[in-house]
């Protein structure tokens, strides 16, 4: 078994497709629209299978949380970008452009190099080596 994707809701689809897409290399999948339930979303493959799911919807209230909240379930998600350069260089990137940095670089007790940002909807990603 392996997990074939995560959904995340957006407020704003395309916003989120180009973060993805600019920032982790993600490929943009054919978008889907289903004009009756309100809803539309992107699936945004990464290099090595999985994918996001980036959805919006009319019809639905999803419950925001602020920005960087730690809450109960869920709480991150990790992208390894292959090296401890490759963190220091893509969190420097995505503070210049105005993105929240919330920690790091830092090695970790549990042995990960990694810092951790704030996608344009406030989810914490962490940028792991």
């Amino acid at each position: 078994m392996r997990i074939d994707h995560i959904a995340l809701w957006t407020t704003d689809l395309d916003r989120c497709k180009r973060f993805y897409v600019d920032y982790f290399g993600a490929t943009a999948g054919a978008g889907y629209v289903n004009p009756a339930k309100g809803f539309a979303s992107c699936f945004l493959s990464l290099g090595d299978g999985a994918r996001i799911e980036a959805m919006t919807t009319r019809t639905l209230s999803p419950v925001p949380a602020e920005p960087g909240a730690q809450r109960m379930g869920w709480t991150h998600l990790a992208i390894s970008v292959g090296s401890e350069a490759a963190v220091d260089e893509l969190t420097q990137r995505l503070k210049s452009d105005g993105h929240p940095l919330l920690d790091g670089p830092r090695r970790t007790g549990d042995g990960y190099y990694e810092s951790v940002v704030l996608d344009p909807d406030g989810n914490r990603i962490e940028i792991t080596a």
